[in-house]
C-alpha cells in the first residue's frame, strides 16, 4: 500500500537525497495525515457526544491536535525546502527538525491534557452508554491510525526525517489511546455498572508524556549537535583514503544544518616530498569527487608529512602503543614529528582522548618521559621530550591511514 502510494503520488522516489523528493514525501504524508485526521475527529466527536463518553470526545479532541500537527510538518517541510539565502546561507533545511520540536511538544501537551481530565473523571465518573456501532466506530479508528503510523514510519524511514518519526509515534500513541477507550467502553458495554473510562485515561495519558518526553529529546539532539551518524563517517573516511597520495586522515568535522544539507571538514595527511601543487590537486579532486558522490561539502586541510624516516616511524609506533596502554585502545595521534637539537629532540604530536578520559596534556606528558627515560634515548644520545596537543574527537570513529 504504502510503495503504492510512492509511485502514484511522488516522482523519483527513490532518490531520497533529492530535495525535491524529500519535499514531495513530506507533502503527500502531511497532506494525508490532515485528511485522515480531520475524519477521525468528526467520527468520534460524533460517538462520544451520542454515547455521553468524556474519553471518546478527548480522543477526538487528540485527532484535532494530529490534524494540527500534519500542518505543521508540512509546513515545516515547505520551509526547509527554500534555497539558501544572504541571510541564511547554510539554506533553511533545519525547519524539519524545528517542525519535529514543535510536533513532539505538541504531543506532550495532549498526554497532559488528557491525563487531567481522566483525573477529574475518576473523582467525578459519569455513566455512558455505548451501543455496538460505537464500539465497530473506534476499532475502526484504531485500524486507521495504524495505517497512518505505518505510513509515516515507512515515509520517515525512507528519507530519514525525524519529524515523520515523530508524527509516527504519535500514531502508535493514538492507538493505544483509543485502545484503552474501545476497553473501557466494553466494559461499560457488558458491565454497565462498571466505569473504568478514567482509569484508562490517565494510564494512557502517563505513557504519551513518557514517550514524548523521549521525542522531544530525539528531535532536539540535532538542534544542539550531535556526533555524526556512523555511517556517513565510514563512507566519507573510505572515500577520501580511497586515494592515492592520501597517507592518513584525521580530525574530522561533520556539520548538519538539515537531513540533506551536510557541511565537513577534514585534515589529509600527504607525503611532504610530492610537489605542494600535485598534492593541492588531488584534494580539489577529492572535494569534488565527496559533493557528487554523497553529497557533503568538504573541505581539506592538506597535512605535508615526512615520510621514510626509520627513528620517526618506530617511535610513532612505540607512542601509540604507550598511549593505548595507558589510555585506551581509542586513543589515536597525529602530526607526530621530530625536531632535533644538539642536546635533546623534541617529540610533538597530537593526540585524540574518548570522552571522559582522565589523562590531560601534563600527564600523558610525564607518563610517556617516564616510559622512554633512560631507555628511550635516541640513536645520537639525545634525550626525546615529548609536546603533547590534545584533541577532542567531534566523530565518534578512530580515522585511520590508507591501505594502499
Amino acid at each position: 500500500m504504502y510503495e503504492l502510494i510512492k509511485h502514484r503520488l511522488i516522482p523519483d522516489f527513490q532518490q531520497t537525497d533529492a530535495p525535491g523528493v524529500r519535499l514531495r514525501y513530506g507533502t503527500v504524508a502531511g497532506a494525508l495525515g490532515i485528511a485522515s485526521n480531520l475524519g477521525l475527529f468528526a467520527l468520534k466527536l460524533s460517538v462520544g457526544l451520542l454515547s455521553g463518553s468524556v474519553s471518546i470526545v478527548a480522543d477526538a479532541i487528540n485527532n484535532l491536535s494530529d490534524a494540527g500537527s500534519s500542518i505543521v510538518t508540512l509546513l515545516g517541510f515547505r520551509l526547509s525546502s527554500r534555497p539558501a539565502d544572504a541571510e541564511h546561507p547554510f539554506g533553511h533545511a533545519r525547519y524539519e527538525y524545528i517542525s519535529g520540536f514543535v510536533v513532539a511538544f505538541a504531543v506532550l501537551a495532549i498526554g497532559i491534557l488528557l491525563g487531567k481530565s481522566s483525573i477529574e473523571k475518576i473523582i467525578s465518573p459519569e455513566p455512558i452508554s455505548p451501543t455496538p456501532v460505537t464500539l465497530a466506530l473506534l476499532a475502526a479508528a484504531i485500524g486507521a491510525k495504524m495505517w497512518q503510523a505505518g505510513l509515516y514510519r515507512n515515509f520517515g524511514r525512507a528519507i530519514g526525517s525525524s519529524a515523520l518519526l515523530a508524527s509516527a509515534a504519535d500514531s502508535r500513541n493514538d492507538v493505544i489511546s483509543t485502545s484503552a477507550v474501545l476497553l473501557s467502553v466494553i466494559a461499560a458495554y457488558l458491565r454497565p455498572g462498571l466505569n473504568i473510562d478514567g482509569f484508562m485515561g490517565l494510564a494512557v495519558s502517563l505513557f504519551i508524556i513518557i514517550s514524548s518526553l523521549r521525542l522531544v529529546k530525539e528531535t532536539l539532539d540535532p538542534l544542539l549537535g550531535t556526533m555524526p551518524d556512523p555511517e556517513t563517517v565510514s563512507k566519507l573516511s573510505k572515500k577520501v583514503l580511497s586515494y592515492d597520495g592520501v597517507l592518513g586522515i584525521h580530525d574530522l568535522l561533520v556539520h548538519n544544518y538539515g537531513p540533506a544539507s551536510r557541511f565537513a571538514t577534514i585534515h589529509a595527511e600527504v607525503d611532504a616530498s610530492v610537489d605542494i601543487l600535485k598534492s593541492h590537486d588531488l584534494i580539489d579532486n577529492i572535494e569534488r569527487d565527496v559533493f557528487r558522490e554523497l553529497g557533503i561539502f568538504l573541505v581539506i586541510h592538506m597535512d605535508p608529512v615526512v615520510t621514510g624516516d626509520a627513528e620517526s616511524d618506530a617511535l610513532k609506533l612505540k607512542v601509540l602503543e604507550a598511549l593505548r596502554e595507558a589510555a585506551g585502545q581509542n586513543v589515536t595521534l597525529h602530526d607526530f614529528r621530530l625536531v632535533r637539537g644538539e642536546t635533546h629532540t623534541n617529540v610533538l604530536f597530537d593526540a585524540v582522548l574518548p570522552f571522559g578520559s582522565p589523562w590531560n596534556k601534563a600527564s600523558l606528558e610525564a607518563m610517556l618521559h617516564e616510559k622512554f627515560s633512560g631507555a628511550g634515548q635516541t640513536p645520537t644520545g639525545h634525550t626525546w621530550y615529548f609536546v603533547i596537543t590534545i584533541d577532542q574527537d567531534f566523530s565518534g570513529s578512530t580515522l585511520g591511514h590508507a591501505a594502499h
